[in-house]
């Protein structure tokens, strides 16, 4: 166990923190601090020469700081004859930007895997993607953890009779069903139209909702445009009761207003993102831990061990 040092920047420390208890290891000691300019400041304050290192950072707000954090510390390590650098990602930031929708648009997913790889990262653990063919854009392994054992565990003794799980649009049918049939729930799938970024309007409810205890269902929640467009859906087709998870609380903009202005009774977040204190005040979020999950993975990359196992 002594040859592995964690090191955390300063996008989610507390994170980091539960790692390393369950793993029985200190948090590795770096500083990293800005200059007063703005420009950030690396001193990794540890021998790391043929350790491997792990180094756990999200990519969250402030998403390009917390972006140069991890690419500086991967720098740090490398220049310090570290063996095997891993960037430990609970959230990937820019993995909406994964195509070309448009012309003259950056592919800005595939940019910041070239920036990790290019400032020495051997490996990467992240959670969730937005979008799996993310992994493709690597030539590097790339374990793609899912949060859905902690969520489902969590559903399974909070929510049981007349259970629905909701995908918010067609795009996350697949996922939905998965929690559906672990559950033993029903199905309903939410028909949404985009206008335009962080914009959407639900249509239609495909699937029975009426008198129901209703999940949606998401990778993440960014400004609640959508699942305040699918809670409203829902609940004009008498959904008992409506309730709301996800992997990642973005919770950008208007988005706590709209929550708190819906008849949302909770919103179950792991955290792989802290949440704000105006969010935790409302009352409305509950937090799971994915500190254990991410610690095996963790170990088991370290130790050469199956990762996927984590998930059969």
């Amino acid at each position: 166990m002594g040859d592995f040092v964690i090191f955390s920047g300063n996008s989610n420390p507390v994170l980091a923190n539960k790692i390393c208890d369950y793993l029985g290891v200190p948090l590795g000691g770096a500083k990293v601090k800005t200059f007063s300019d703005g420009e950030i400041q690396i001193e990794i304050n540890e021998n790391v020469r043929l350790k491997d290192v792990f180094v756990v950072q999200s990519t969250c707000r402030p998403v390009n700081d917390s972006l140069v954090e991890l690419l500086l510390m991967i720098d740090a390590c490398n220049r310090s004859s570290a063996n095997r650098i891993t960037a430990v990602l609970p959230y990937y930031g820019y993995a909406r930007q994964d195509k070309k929708v448009a012309p003259r648009v950056p592919i800005s997913a595939k940019l910041v895997a070239d920036l990790l790889t290019t400032a020495g990262a051997k490996r990467v653990i992240t959670m969730d993607l937005h979008a799996g063919q993310i992994q493709g854009f690597f030539n590097i392994p790339v374990d793609n953890l899912f949060a859905a054992p902690v969520i489902i565990e969590y559903i399974r003794n909070h929510f049981q009779n007349e259970l629905v799980i909701v995908s918010p649009d067609a795009g996350g049918a697949e996922r939905a069903r998965a929690f559906a049939k672990r559950l033993d729930a029903g199905l309903a799938i939410i028909d949404k139209r985009r206008d335009a970024p962080n914009k959407a309007k639900a249509m239609a409810v495909i699937g029975d909702v009426s008198g129901k205890v209703a999940v949606i269902l998401d990778d993440m929640i960014d400004t609640a445009g959508t699942l305040s467009e699918a809670v409203a859906a829902l609940a004009a087709k008498g959904a008992r009761e409506i309730h709301a998870c996800c992997s990642h609380a973005v919770l950008s903009g208007p988005a706590l207003s709209r929550i708190a202005d819906s008849v949302l009774k909770s919103v179950i977040v792991t955290d792989t993102i802290p949440l704000s204190d105006r969010a935790a005040e409302s009352g409305k979020f509950t937090v799971l831990s994915i500190s254990e999950l991410v610690g095996e993975a963790i170990i088991r990359s370290y130790k050469g061990d199956s990762v996927t196992s984590l998930f059969i």
